[in-house]
């Protein structure tokens, strides 16, 4: 990657699954969550709620960095007919959005933010992904409610681990749907002058 020696990647997440997509990249990066106080507008498009709140996410950590960096910053919603659905609060809630998303279409959203801390140049971009969900019975979804997994996923779901039982079909980036879509990131990385080099991470 050109620069590589230079520049420092910071992820703005605690997510392990958005750090597990890092890896895969072939990035070395820090993770330094932020804990700003997310302030947003939900009438907005689901797109700019979640641009909106990467950035935050973002800014908030490039601004505490004092070495040359490149800071990202995501954030994922799931929309059911205009109705943003966010991490569940317990087992109620859960069962209330699987219900809503059973048998049905609908979309991930995932905002990503880029800030070069020497500049604080930055970029905001979006993916979207359709999802159907499968039909499942209510004692498939209360048994997939005690395996704890929905309640640290948007939409009371994961598509990685035990949720991918739950997923009949999707139109659009696998990645996206687990939190992070790696090629958007890798064209945003990029237009700030770091092309991911395979070669290099060959040796």
């Amino acid at each position: 990657m050109n620069g590589e020696s230079m520049v420092k990647f910071i992820l703005a997440s605690a997510s392990p699954r958005r750090q597990q997509l890092l890896t895969q990249m072939g990035l070395v990066f820090e993770v330094s969550p932020s804990k700003v106080e997310e302030v947003m507008d939900w009438s907005l498009e689901s797109h700019q709620v979640a641009t909106a709140l990467a950035k935050q996410k973002c800014i908030d950590i490039a601004t505490q960095t004092r070495y040359n960096s490149i800071v990202i910053g995501a954030d994922t919603i799931v929309v059911k007919e205009d109705r943003l659905l966010g991490k569940p609060k317990d087992e109620k809630e859960a069962l209330e959005m699987l219900n809503s998303l059973n048998g049905q279409w609908h979309e991930v959203v995932t905002g990503v933010c880029l800030c070069r801390t020497d500049d604080m140049k930055t970029i905001s971009e979006f993916e979207v992904t359709r999802v159907k969900i499968a039909n499942k019975s209510q004692e498939f979804l209360k048994a997939y409610i005690s395996t704890k997994e929905p309640f640290d996923k948007a939409g009371a779901y994961g598509i990685q681990g035990f949720g991918s039982l739950l997923v009949e079909k999707i139109e659009g980036d696998y990645f996206n749907v687990m939190g992070l879509p790696i090629y958007r990131l890798s064209r945003m990385l990029g237009q700030l002058g770091y092309d991911i080099d395979l070669s290099a991470l060959a040796r």
